[in-house]
């Protein structure tokens, strides 16, 4: 669905003799065209290859004013709507394609309404001009990183970004900030990189971690989202930050999120954990093609299937992986949950097959063996009355004599709805199943429940409750 926002913005800056354009221009041909353009430097052919994989984005919400109307003696006091109201601008990155579905990684600030704590509605521009509303997929505040997806008429083609490897960094080196600045479509500022792992110690909220990317090419208000290139063209940051101390008068300096951190977010962003719920047991690494193994959980389906770390993936299921969304693509939909793996292992081809478990599986098998709670899928006929959605909760069918869900308390017939915060809910249990895994013996369990509330023997309503349990 296409929205007027950036048109509405386009035909105000054009009023003030402005022009607004995301798109790549190719200069007319001149009669020198045989000659070599001295204007054709390093510079000019690395925004040449990123421009077309940079997007613009805004986010906008209800707009409301307070009115008073009047009934008789009695007045009262309502919101009345006043139509869509800009929030923010920003930029973005394309990651990849697959299909008409395009992937697109921005900062997180940039598409998120602090102000009234929702999600607002985001609007993606695109290099031809065309603008879709965005779905927010997923995201983390700590590294200020947000996944984005949008869906794109059949036949459009869009080419992902080419990230630089995550420690190839040259301090000093020629470094290009491009981006939505000031929401005048695409710019392109230049700079150096000036420190490789700026380690800040300032409280201000958006420099929470280490080893940011510091340059003195200009980032402003619009930029955040939009990539730091070097002269190869290749993303070695995301813009982020101009901080300003009011104390030291001076430009401020300007902070972009390594390379690093970004490969580190897309591959749990991208984990089939968080994506499909299901269990592999690895992580990889996505940034550049080939797909990689990044980690292997010890005893995990990768480990027994034999998956090792710097091993890359070549095919799944007989086809050519060409990033990392089609890697989970391929994987999820792998039949009888069993993935063929075509790898090379330094250089040498080889096969394997990695049986996939579902995470619903392995959360019940935990909470067996570390709580001593035996549970089931919710059913109309073990769970009567309860006003769930589909595939929310686990059902208690049995606790074991002397485990620590008996010493709770726990009972069957308790509905298991939270572990550690996490949801149990098909779709979304990585956190919850992770959470339990990573407690060792003796550690402290949070576990939420609903307790059947039982009058004249028929379940009439469910309580919430909590409960505290010690992993064995």
């Amino acid at each position: 669905m296409k929205f007027d926002f950036f048109k509405r913005l386009t035909a105000g800056l054009i009023a003030l003799g402005l022009v607004v354009c995301g798109c790549d221009r190719k200069p007319a041909a001149s009669s020198a065209s045989t000659q070599t353009d001295i204007r054709r430097d390093a510079t000019v052919e690395a925004v040449e290859k990123v421009i077309p994989s940079v997007v613009n984005i805004a986010t906008s919400s209800p707009g409301f004013e307070k009115r008073r109307k009047y009934i008789g003696p009695f007045s009262v006091e309502y919101d009345s709507p006043t139509g869509e109201k800009l929030n923010t601008i920003g930029s973005g990155i394309i990651l990849e394609q697959v299909g008409d579905e395009v992937y697109i990684l921005t900062n997180f600030h940039v598409v998120s309404d602090s102000k009234q704590n929702q999600v607002p509605r985001i609007h993606v521009q695109l290099s031809n001009g065309n603008v879709y509303e965005a779905q927010r997929l997923v995201w983390t505040t700590q590294k200020d990183l947000a996944l984005l997806k949008i869906k794109v008429e059949p036949g459009q083609k869009f080419t992902g970004v080419r990230f630089a490897m995550d420690d190839d960094l040259l301090q000093g080196e020629t470094v290009i900030a491009v981006g939505n600045a000031f929401g005048f479509g695409a710019s392109v500022s230049r700079g150096i990189l000036s420190s490789k792992n700026r380690r800040t110690e300032s409280g201000n909220s958006q420099l929470s971690f280490n080893d940011w990317l510091q340059t003195d090419a200009d980032i402003n208000p619009g930029n955040s989202g939009g990539p730091l290139i070097n002269l190869h063209g290749e993303v070695i940051g995301m813009n982020v930050a101009l901080y300003e101390d009011d104390e030291k008068k001076g430009p401020g300096l300007r902070f972009a999120i390594p390379v690093k951190q970004i490969s580190s977010a897309l591959s749990e962003f991208f984990s089939l954990e968080f994506s499909s719920d299901l269990w592999i047991g690895a992580m990889f690494t996505g940034t550049r093609t080939p797909v990689t193994v990044r980690y292997v959980q010890r005893g995990g389906p990768a480990d027994r299937a034999g998956l090792k770390p710097g091993q890359e993936i070549l095919e799944v299921n007989g086809q050519p992986v060409t990033g990392l969304v089609n890697f989970n693509s391929l994987v999820a939909g792998s039949p009888n949950r069993r993935a063929q793996f075509t790898l090379s292992d330094n250089g040498r081809r080889r096969e394997s097959e990695v049986t996939l478990i579902p995470m619903v599986e392995l959360l019940r098998d935990r909470l067996q063996a570390q709580l001593g709670m035996k549970t089931e899928k919710i059913a109309t006929n073990n769970a009567p009355g309860l006003l769930l959605g589909t595939g929310e909760g686990l059902i208690v069918t049995n606790v074991e004599t002397n485990s620590p869900a008996s010493a709770a308390g726990v009972k069957a017939g308790l509905v298991l709805v939270g572990v550690e915060g996490g949801d149990v809910k098909i779709g979304s249990l990585a956190k919850a199943t992770q959470s339990l895994g990573k407690k060792k013996p003796g550690e402290l369990v949070t576990v939420s429940f609903l307790v059947p509330q039982v009058v004249n023997g028929s379940t009439v309503g469910y309580q919430p409750a909590t409960a505290t349990l010690q992993a064995r």
